[in-house]
């Protein structure tokens, strides 16, 4: 089997978690039999040579629209739908501060527009620009053979904020278990927290900054900031005392002597699908603090520490705890059971045999005239 990922066009030069889960699955797929090639959307390849095409990022409808009406193959869509309502509405600075009175669909409407205007990003159809967002995401699901949301919370947003039933598989978020190894023999320091992720505001490093400023703990904050989010980063960096230490973006090999030094690893975001580095904090033995906003307590249930991202306080607070408390080894034991990138592959492969069937049944009885009725889940 081959398969096409499409993907957003700064995939590797603005690298972030779908980065992760894009080159991950697609290697793990590789030990399990299938080709599977990662293409930019501004790419230009032949679609004959695969058979089915990969999406990432539904919120991109635009690329989703552009290959898959030019290639005519059947396709999925990773879903990867992150809410960013209360950070646009709330939170946000600048120019951005228009975005409170707007609904959802039209800012991502105008950061997509604004991001192809300015040459940071590719528009591959240009038909979104008078369909808009909402009727592009609703074009897209009616004609995706399947949806790969990362949790059954995701897909519930989904069909809550576009109400198209369509069959859906999920495909967990994952760890490479071979790569993130605990050492139980190197001590923890318990003063020692890690925040990894990008430098934005629906990260919401500031307040977790504002949190742990001045206090006993040591905060390291690996990542480099979003391209249109250097004044947000330099206002992180005017706040920080000197318990704060920033580290821009590294390999995903030299994260493990941090990983295996710190006690807590925390996302305080505004919203999290699941937090990739609080899983592999978690499998290197961090107790974790993560947001409680989102999708991230289908993954870590009671084994992890919540906080309010909007509240420093209770930042801090849950830090507290999760520094004072032992390690979960039942978390561990969970995440490699469940949330690896091994995991992931293979249940993306059950996903893809169950499209290439019903294709198969569809040539039968339809003559290749539309998906058939069971595929809709209706």
């Amino acid at each position: 089997m081959k398969v096409a990922f499409i993907t957003r066009s700064t995939l590797f030069d603005v690298p972030g978690g779908d980065t992760v889960q894009v080159v991950q699955t697609a290697r793990h797929l590789e030990q399990l039999g299938v080709t599977a090639d990662i293409k930019l959307s501004k790419d230009e390849f032949s679609y004959a040579d695969y058979d089915l095409l990969h999406f990432f990022n539904l919120t991109r409808p635009a690329d989703i629209l552009y290959h898959s009406k030019k290639s005519g193959k059947p396709f999925a869509v990773s879903t990867i739908l992150c809410n960013y309502t209360e950070y646009d509405k709330y939170h946000r600075k600048g120019v951005g501060v228009i975005f409170g009175f707007l609904p959802p669909n039209s800012i991502e409407y105008l950061k997509t527009v604004a991001r192809w205007l300015l040459g940071k990003d590719h528009l591959a159809s240009k038909e979104y620009l008078w369909k808009g967002q909402r009727r592009s995401i609703t074009e897209v699901l009616q004609r995706a053979a399947m949806v790969l949301p990362n949790s059954e919370s995701e897909y519930s947003r989904i069909i809550k904020s576009y109400p198209y039933k369509i069959n859906h598989v999920v495909i967990p978020n994952g760890v490479d278990q071979h790569l993130f190894k605990r050492n139980t023999s190197i001590l923890k320091d318990p003063n020692l927290v890690l925040c990894v992720a990008r430098i934005e505001g629906i990260k919401n490093q500031l307040n977790l900054i504002k949190a742990l400023n001045d206090t006993r703990f040591k905060l390291v904050m690996i990542g480099s900031h979003a391209p249109n989010q250097k004044p947000y980063y330099d206002e992180c960096r005017s706040i920080a005392a000197s318990n704060v230490t920033f580290i821009n973006h590294i390999p995903q090999k030299e994260l493990i002597t941090y990983y295996e030094q710190a006690q807590v690893h925390i996302l305080p975001s505004w919203f999290e699908t699941t937090g990739l580095s609080s899983i592999e904090g978690a499998v290197m033995g961090c107790n974790i603090v993560i947001t409680d906003r989102g999708d991230a307590k289908e993954y870590f249930g009671n084994h992890a520490f919540y906080c309010n991202p909007g509240k420093p306080e209770s930042i801090f607070e849950a830090v507290k705890r999760a520094s004072e408390s032992p390690y979960d080894e039942n978390l561990c034991n969970l995440i490699l059971k469940k949330y690896t990138w091994q995991q992931a592959a293979t249940e993306t492969l059950k996903a893809y045999k169950q499209i290439i069937n019903y294709e198969e049944l569809e040539d039968c009885y339809t003559g290749n005239e539309g998906h058939p009725q069971l595929l809709r889940g209706i």
